[in-house]
């Protein structure tokens, strides 16, 4: 942290990237794996777990980022939820680095 470091546990709720590690290491950010924004309009369930997520996030001080946000319900229904950030194709699909300069510059 001393040297501008920060870290990110990514999928989180799924796999290895379990509560455990919120409670032992020095995590800044949290991202919410994209099977659960799926599910966003199609399964209360995983609307309630990215819900408690968000919350457990902004209670213990870190950032929250949603990966693979693809329509405007998700973004709309995470953005009612207080999610700080998001990542997917809703805003823009992969791009080369040529494509990023000419949105940039022209």
């Amino acid at each position: 942290k001393d040297m501008g470091v920060s870290i990110s546990i990514d999928d989180f709720g799924t796999e290895f990237s379990s509560l455990s590690r919120i409670k032992d290491l020095p995590v800044d950010r949290l991202k919410i794996d994209m099977q659960f924004i799926k599910g966003i309009g199609v399964n209360t369930r995983d609307e309630s777990i990215i819900s408690v997520m968000i919350y457990l996030a902004k209670r213990l001080g870190l950032k929250i980022i949603a990966e693979g946000v693809e329509t405007a319900e998700q973004m709309a229904f995470l953005r009612d939820e207080n999610c700080d950030e998001i990542q997917g194709y809703y805003y823009f699909k992969p791009l080369s680095a040529d494509e990023i300069a000419r949105e940039i510059f022209y």
